[in-house]
Formats: C-alpha cells, sequence, structure tokens
C-alpha cells in the first residue's frame, strides 16, 4: 500500500464521506481522490483519502460518535471575486448555510471560510486605518466581496 502523506487533515463523518469528498474535489483546482478503503462498508465506505489543491485530506466515515464544528475549517484563498462567487454559491447550495466574514457550512457539515487573496493583502497595510476600515466592512458581509472592500480601503476619513 502506497501512503502518499505523512500528514493529513481528517474530518469525522457520521455518513456520506466519499460523496462529500467527490464534491469537494469537483470544487478546487488541483485536487484528487486518493484512496478509497471500505474496511467492510461497501456502501458507505469507511475512509477516503483525498487532496484539495495540494493539502491532503482524508474523511473517516465512522457514524455520529462526533460532530463537525466551525472550530475547524477549510480554508481556501480565492483568486478572485468570480472564484470567490463560484466556490460559495457551489457550498451554499442544496442544503449548505452562508454565514459571515467569509464563512459558509456545506450541506454536509463541513465549515468553509471563502477568503479572496485581496482581504489579507488589505488587512496587512502599514495604515492602520486603513486595515480599519476594511475589517469593519469585512464584519459587515457574508460572501466577501472584493469591490466593496477596496472601497473601503480607498475611502477617506470624513472630518468633522
Amino acid at each position: 500500500m502506497e501512503h502518499t502523506a505523512k500528514v493529513r487533515t481528517c474530518l469525522w463523518f457520521d455518513k456520506g464521506g466519499v460523496k462529500a469528498a467527490r464534491e469537494y474535489v469537483s470544487l478546487v483546482p488541483n485536487s484528487r481522490i486518493e484512496a478509497v478503503r471500505e474496511n467492510g462498508q461497501p456502501d458507505d465506505p469507511m475512509v477516503v483519502e483525498f487532496t484539495l489543491a495540494g493539502a491532503p485530506m482524508m474523511i473517516l466515515t465512522a457514524g455520529p460518535h462526533y460532530k463537525l464544528t466551525p472550530a475547524a475549517s477549510i480554508s481556501i484563498l480565492t483568486e478572485d471575486q468570480d472564484e470567490t462567487d463560484r466556490l460559495w454559491d457551489a457550498l451554499t447550495k442544496n442544503g449548505g448555510e452562508p454565514g459571515h466574514c467569509g464563512w459558509v457550512v456545506d450541506r454536509f457539515g463541513v465549515s468553509w471560510q471563502i477568503v479572496p487573496k485581496r482581504l489579507p493583502d488589505l488587512l496587512a497595510s502599514d495604515d492602520p486605518a486603513v486595515v480599519s476600515r476594511v475589517s469593519d466592512a469585512m464584519m459587515q458581509m457574508g460572501k466577501i466581496d472584493i469591490a466593496a472592500l477596496d472601497a473601503a480601503a480607498a475611502k477617506e476619513p470624513s472630518l468633522g
């Protein structure tokens, strides 16, 4: 048996792990299913190893003993608004739930952070006022809107 990664993030699922992994690899470029291990469960295989954009992942389908929570999430750095919109829409359809500040919980219960590259770039500004305005704007958003972040960054403080 070949082992392709020394370290993997493991997500515990009650059921449907292979279905989730297949959906995830279809959404993220440079992703693939590496191995599916039935372990006596041909209808809902116990282990699926996969890679998301080069990051090793695993889903263990082992029953209702543990629940997924937002305490662990998959963070995806997107290139632009189109990719942000595409992932957000795909993860919220069919029962997914949009959250705040770029967070979404997909229909399988996994939490994701959809983060356009522009957001950390703006938050790394040397100007504390820009950082504050961008942060304030982000806190009002569900899906991150890059144009609105740029507008917040460019806004001149009002003289009062």
